[in-house]
């Protein structure tokens, strides 16, 4: 049996993170037998997502305006930068509330088997804001993996013309691991003990 609608439906969910072709399928059929209300409600939000939501200017981390809450708030210790992969990164470590700095966001991570290089990072926007010279350590919480360290390592050569201290996210993370998918106590104690590279 074909089923035009729900095998449109199992590929465009099986396009996301974390959902292979069974979840998909899993999903559509639960969507299928749903309440009209509740796809109308997934519909919705996902429509208010791509409205409302957007990247900061400065950081690249989640907004609803130019400017996230994070780079916003004149409490945040603006000497101190946190360099991470993914906006999900900052939602992380916010949670751990052990980091009190900025954020700069790279969008990705090295990774040349899949065609990202540096120039698909966002680099240069980090480097612009080095220019500004006001911070005083820049801490690298790229994922415990092998293309997270080869970024940090990257991250770190780029720095070295500037007068700042480079930090590192402990490895109290398992290796291969997300951030995003860290529990709190963990990221919190690999933040706390982050060392020098």
């Amino acid at each position: 049996m074909y089923f035009e609608a729900l095998d449109n439906l199992i590929s465009e969910l099986s396009t996301l993170p974390g959902i292979g072709k069974r979840s998909a399928m899993r999903i559509a059929l639960f969507l299928a037998r749903a309440e009209p209300f509740r796809t109308e409600s997934l519909s919705r939000a996902l429509l208010t997502l791509q409205e409302k939501i957007r990247f900061c200017d400065v950081c690249g981390s989640l907004a609803e305006d130019h400017l996230c809450t994070v780079c916003r708030d004149p409490r945040r210790n603006r000497d101190l930068l946190c360099v991470v992969e993914e906006p999900g990164d900052v939602l992380a470590i916010e949670r751990t509330a052990e980091f009190s700095g900025l954020y700069h966001v790279l969008m990705g991570a090295l990774s040349p088997l899949d065609g990202i290089g540096p120039e698909d990072l966002r680099l240069s926007e980090l480097i612009e804001r080095m220019g500004s010279g006001h911070f005083q350590e820049v801490f690298l919480a790229t994922n415990p993996n092998l293309e997270g360290d080869a970024t940090a390592h990257y991250v770190q050569q780029l720095l070295a013309p500037y007068q700042v201290r480079v930090t590192r996210l402990q490895h109290g993370i398992p290796t291969g691991s997300m951030l995003e998918f860290a529990d709190s106590n963990t990221l919190a104690h690999s933040i706390r003990a982050r060392h020098n590279l």
